[in-house]
């Protein structure tokens, strides 16, 4: 497995899933943002609406 997706966690900053990154052997290739959608009722009718994001990035095993 060469390459491996992290998440930036909920307790932690960019700052801190980049050092768990290299801790396990990781240099972060792609930077990700991924929209996070929640369901909403409005008018009766229920509706998908973005509710957030969530930072994730690909890294490649250091060799």
């Amino acid at each position: 497995m060469s390459k491996k997706k992290f998440e930036v966690l909920e307790h932690e900053t960019i700052n801190d899933c980049l050092k768990r990154m290299e801790a396990e052997g990781y240099t972060p290739v792609k930077r990700m943002e991924v929209p996070i959608f929640s369901e909403q009722m409005i008018n009766g009718k229920i509706e998908i609406e973005p509710s957030g994001r969530k930072i994730v990035f690909e890294g490649k095993i250091n060799k």
